[in-house]
């Protein structure tokens, strides 16, 4: 069959971006033509993808959107394929692959009624609302069960509509058998000493990861406890803020942002601690990652896969609304744990690795994707 994924940007270190091109290697595999629609295409192209990049078109970003729908939409009438799938919110879809949150739910919880009579606002309701609203025929795969009782209360979407997939933690993140060897020759790398303590973070978006966060109650922990931590930072995005931030504080010695990187597992076996004090998360798959390879985590409770630190007992889970104090409090008191409880981290994850289905998102939204596709065949 052939199948189209539509996605405004791709670049290798997105989150949602890794989903849509395992997602799409699955059908892939599974035998099926995968097309490709993109504004932008960062890093290599599969050989097994033909991909379509759409020119932008438009001041404002609603106005680029409705140019590569209408754009999408011409292609596939001349080049007809059996099922469409989405990652942007966008009219005609057949599957929508729910990464984000409710923008619905936000200008409620946000903005006033004013916000409302703006072509923005009406671009992206419309825009939401083809997807989740009650008389669409898209098929929508979500990833957050936080996420699900919420676009319900707006759109009122039915319940048969709405698949909730596994996560889809790569295997490459479970800690090997090797995995101290690996932490050893990290950290001598880095130049991290015997009694200093790594902070990780992961994630493209600092403001929405929450970094800013992160470097705030850092800069608080006792003198002696800070003087021994570093904070290394990965993430597709502009760093000059943070770095600004870092330097006021004095801390610019023992912080280290990167971009992108594709040797993620070696960072999580090489830290201590990994921090995501997000403002907004849908998911958060970094949080499940870092539990397989033993590495405990500090987040906050908006991230719909939060409750996996609590079920697997790897961390704290920051109650909301979010404290400055309580982020400082918990850093200092995950830090100044024994040997012996890394130990336990390490075992309890290896544990949970073992026992918890967190890995089959790709092989579920593939089958789902391929169902709805034959109907329509």
């Amino acid at each position: 069959m052939k199948l189209a994924f539509s996605l405004y940007k791709y670049f290798p270190f997105g989150g949602l971006q890794r989903d849509f091109l395992r997602i799409a290697r699955e059908c892939h595999e599974r035998g099926h033509i995968i097309r490709a629609y993109a504004f932008a295409w960062q890093g290599d192209v599969p050989e097994w993808i033909d991909l379509h990049l759409i020119h932008k078109k438009g001041f404002s970003s609603q106005a680029k959107n409705k140019h590569f729908t209408r754009q999408v939409q011409s292609h596939l009438l001349q080049n007809p394929v059996d099922t469409l799938v989405g990652f942007n919110k966008m009219p005609g879809l057949d599957v929508y692959y729910a990464a984000d949150g409710c923008y619905e739910s936000r200008v409620t919880e946000l903005y006033g009624s004013v916000y409302r009579l703006g072509g923005r606002y009406k671009h992206f309701y419309d825009y939401e609302n083809s997807v989740f609203g009650v008389n669409s025929k898209t098929e929508i795969l979500m990833i957050s069960e936080l996420q699900q009782p919420i676009f319900q209360q707006f759109y009122q979407t039915p319940s048969e509509r709405m698949h909730m997939l596994p996560p889809g933690v790569a295997r490459d993140r479970i800690a090997p058998d090797n995995a101290a060897e690996i932490r050893a020759e990290f950290r001598r790398e880095f130049n991290i000493k015997d009694g200093q303590k790594l902070l990780l973070m992961v994630g493209s978006g600092f403001k929405t990861k929450g970094v800013d966060r992160s470097v705030s109650a850092w800069s608080k922990l006792p003198e002696k406890l800070r003087n021994q931590t570093q904070l290394f930072v990965i993430g597709q995005d502009n760093p000059k803020g943070i770095l600004k931030q870092v330097k006021q504080l004095g801390l610019e010695d023992q912080f280290t942002v990167f971009a992108g990187r594709d040797d993620v597992p070696r960072f999580m076996l090489g830290a201590d601690l990994l921090l995501h004090p997000a403002r907004h998360e849908n998911t958060g798959t970094v949080l499940v990652e870092a539990i397989v390879a033993g590495l405990p985590v500090l987040a906050t409770d908006v991230c719909g896969y939060a409750h996996f630190i609590s079920d697997a007992d790897m961390g704290e889970v920051l109650a909301s609304p979010y404290s400055d104090s309580m982020m400082q409090r918990n850093i200092q008191f995950l830090l100044e744990q024994d040997s012996q409880q890394w130990d336990v981290w390490r075992q309890r994850g290896k544990t949970f690795a073992d026992s918890t289905d967190v890995y089959n998102m790709p092989s579920v939204a593939a089958d789902k994707i391929i169902q709805v596709a034959q109907v329509k065949h």
